[in-house]
């Protein structure tokens, strides 16, 4: 009898010890929401980054992705994240204006030359300053596209002049940059942009550009102006559910944190990439780039200094003082310094090689 009461228990206790590791054999799952469509870079890297985080994991971790808006749309994917609609979620920060004050000085037309340098400078100022706007989540790494040029449809402009009465796609400090410029911005998401130039509503957009490719914008662009010295930055964010990231076990954080590395640079040079397709896009579709002549270009950068003097004011209104703030701008100024000369040592292709 004692004997038949050991082999039973014996036999559940390898019943329970089976059933302790099938699931611990369960991976994680986690959602990853994403704007961009598919085909775009930025939807490609997405879809690549779940499966790089699936395959150094050995299956531990899967991540359902949902490009395209489908799971979020792009003004709601910070909320969604915080909320966990989306476990991990890729959206701009110009969709939720005013929620990310110190980012917002990204925004400012300061002259970002390049989508690689926007990307290295976003991350370095958030490796800095750790701003307190993204303590919600779990910042996985930020990227951004080339710097904001103007494209029109019909209008080719060639001065400050010649902006006035332009109705231009715009949103967050890019719809004050256009206004200095003397543009009427027009609120639209992306995903609205080539109807509303096929159709009239818009002349045009300021924008990368990287767009004329990946958002088909090529096909009714047939200008664009290169007024680089007022390029303006962009902050593309990936961040995770703090909750679910807490909850990971340490080695597959540590993975995360490697992906997401190798991934910021990955996209920043796809931002420089998809910079000079849009541009062979342009000639393709006949299109023209109008360089501005020195003393032009220097017209256009005194009509935005009113918005970097406003922007500084308005941030520290918000309970940063003037020097906090004055650190940001020359931490800013400093690393496209930096980046700028770092990407010419590095032979990373460029629009303007």
């Amino acid at each position: 009898m004692k004997g038949k009461l050991m082999m039973s228990l014996a036999g559940i206790t390898t019943i329970l010890i089976c059933f302790s590791l099938g699931r611990a054999a369960e991976p994680i799952k986690l959602t990853y929401g994403n704007f961009f469509a598919t085909t775009h870079g930025v939807g490609v890297l997405g879809s690549q980054f779940c499966d790089e985080i699936k395959k150094r994991t050995n299956g531990r971790v899967e991540i359902q992705y949902y490009p395209g808006g489908t799971l979020v749309t792009a003004p709601k994917v910070f909320n969604g994240v915080v909320q966990g609609v989306a476990d991990i979620g890729l959206s701009a920060s110009n969709y939720n204006m005013g929620r990310f004050p110190v980012f917002e000085l990204i925004g400012l037309p300061l002259g970002f030359p390049s989508g690689w340098v926007v990307t290295h400078v976003n991350n370095d100022l958030f490796e800095k300053f750790k701003p307190k706007e993204w303590d919600a989540v779990h910042v996985l790494y930020f990227h951004g596209p080339g710097p904001y040029l103007v494209q029109t449809i019909k209008k080719p402009v060639k001065t400050l002049e010649e902006m006035k009465g332009l109705k231009l796609r715009g949103v967050g400090a890019l719809a004050d940059t256009e206004k200095d410029l003397g543009a009427t911005p027009m609120p639209l998401e992306m995903a609205d942009v080539y109807e509303s130039m096929r159709r009239g509503v818009i002349d045009g957009i300021m924008g990368p550009l990287e767009q004329l490719k990946g958002w088909k914008t090529g096909d009714i662009v047939r200008y664009v102006t290169a007024c680089w010295d007022v390029g303006i930055g962009s902050v593309f964010y990936v961040v995770m559910n703090k909750d679910k990231w807490n909850a990971l076990p340490p080695d597959i954080k540590k993975i995360f944190e490697e992906v997401s590395d190798e991934w910021a640079e990955k996209t920043g040079v796809m931002w420089n990439k998809a910079d000079i397709e849009g541009w062979e896009e342009l000639k393709k579709q006949g299109g023209q780039m109008i360089s501005l002549s020195p003393d032009e270009s220097r017209k256009w950068v005194r009509a935005v200094q009113t918005q970097v003097t406003d922007k500084r004011k308005e941030v520290i209104s918000k309970g940063f003082s003037e020097k906090e703030v004055n650190d940001y701008l020359a931490f800013i100024a400093e690393r496209i310094a930096y980046w700028k000369k770092a990407e010419k040592d590095r032979k990373i292709p460029t629009v303007t090689d």
